[in-house]
């Protein structure tokens, strides 16, 4: 009998176009060698341009995949995406609070194309529930102004955001730069406990196919995780996997293609 790889669980939203949320999570897991399982909390109909619809699932189906997976199946790390509502958040967080496995939360709160993911009346419960639940919070500069107010401009603010999610209680932060203002020929993150700080640069690629980063990222941390990695060396790796998936990124449809999780089989 073959050896188990380590299993993941992703609990997030689908994407019909197959560039983000459950489906971006899985191709991470699968290119990353660990099993990828899954649990949906809301459906979008969405392409290269947008997204067109959401439908979030009731909690009671929500509980009822987690529980069907991690009470027979087990799990060694999980990812949240995106979670959409109030009682979703609150669903998920009460999950994970009975899971004795590390866990990444991304708190997507809005698509690559700017249309909402998380409703306002869910960020409380993001904060209060969700992110003390988080051994790693991936939050972009767009989130971090969403949950704490703090508007990053350099990284300086970027150590003003990591304390203020640290704050909300995850044992670390992971502050995506990103979409830091000016055109510098690197991408820089901040990992940071509150004591140690870990600056992960990377080339800035003149690429405009970069849908699905975030899910790309968090699934790849929680790979990591579930492999038994230390958290920065985790992240570390990581940020070098969606390093060449975004240099690798493709056009697909007319608007923003995704990252190739798939660069490392076809390089």
């Amino acid at each position: 009998m073959n050896p188990r790889p380590p299993l993941v669980l992703t609990v997030a939203g689908s994407d019909s176009g197959g560039g983000a949320g459950i489906q971006a999570d899985l191709k991470t897991m699968l290119a990353l060698g660990v099993h990828g399982m899954s649990v949906v909390t809301a459906v979008t109909a969405q392409n290269s341009r947008g997204v067109h619809g959401v439908w979030e699932l009731p909690a009671e189906a929500v509980r009822a995949q987690y529980r069907a997976v991690v009470d027979d199946i087990g799990v060694h790390a999980v990812k949240t995406g995106m979670l959409a509502t109030a009682p979703l958040v609150e669903t998920v967080a009460e999950l994970l609070a009975g899971t004795d496995a590390p866990v990444v939360v991304d708190p997507v709160g809005v698509s690559k194309h700017g249309d909402p993911l998380l409703a306002a009346t869910a960020l409380e419960s993001v904060r209060k529930r969700l992110l003390p639940a988080a051994t790693v919070a991936t939050p972009n500069l767009d989130e971090v102004t969403q949950l704490t107010g703090i508007v990053v401009e350099d990284e300086d603010g970027m150590r003003r955001a990591a304390d203020a999610i640290l704050g909300y209680g995850p044992r670390w932060a992971l502050i995506k730069g990103g979409h830091l203002p000016g055109d510098a020929a690197e991408v820089v993150d901040l990992l940071t406990d509150g004591t140690e700080e870990h600056w992960l640069y990377a080339p800035r690629y003149d690429n405009r196919h970069t849908h699905g980063t975030g899910c790309t990222l968090a699934s790849a941390v929680a790979s990591g995780l579930a492999k038994g990695l230390p958290v920065p060396k985790a992240v570390r790796e990581a940020k070098a996997y969606v390093t060449g998936a975004l240099a690798a990124g493709f056009a697909l449809g007319e608007g923003i293609g995704p990252v190739d999780h798939g660069w490392e089989l076809r390089r």
